[in-house]
């Protein structure tokens, strides 16, 4: 069954993160000698200690694309998400096997900056 009218912003993001990911460089031509990739990530409120619990990401790096978005865990936060794509790439590209990083969100929640912050630790092996 076809629905008619506007796209939910939700379902519009997804189309646009889709297109994204289909339009970047794939993984394995960027770091061409990468066997395999693993994020642990794990996502704190700016202001409070509280924490989203850590997931870990395993990237199938014959598929994927050369692109890092994670959305913002807040279901609230309009416009945000972290984009650690450069420093992720930086690190895949100097051959680095251990790497982390940080990344705050620059989404809003109402009238107020979201500010969540994303800590990730990644995990590379090579030929």
């Amino acid at each position: 069954m076809q629905r008619f009218g506007k796209q939910s912003a939700a379902a519009q993001r997804a189309a646009e993160r889709r297109e994204r990911e289909n339009s970047a460089p794939r993984l394995s031509e960027e770091a061409p000698d990468l066997v395999s990739l693993k994020l642990e990530v794990e996502e704190r409120s700016g202001a409070a200690s509280a924490s989203a619990p850590k997931y870990i990401r395993r990237v199938q790096v014959a598929s994927a694309p050369a692109l890092f978005l994670i959305p913002c865990g807040d279901p609230s936060c309009k416009d945000g998400g972290h984009d650690v794509t450069h420093s992720v790439m930086q690190a895949l590209r100097q051959k680095r096997v251990q790497f982390n990083g940080t990344d705050a969100c620059h989404g809003s929640l109402g009238t107020a900056s979201c500010g969540r912050v994303l800590s990730y630790e990644g995990f590379a092996e090579y030929k």
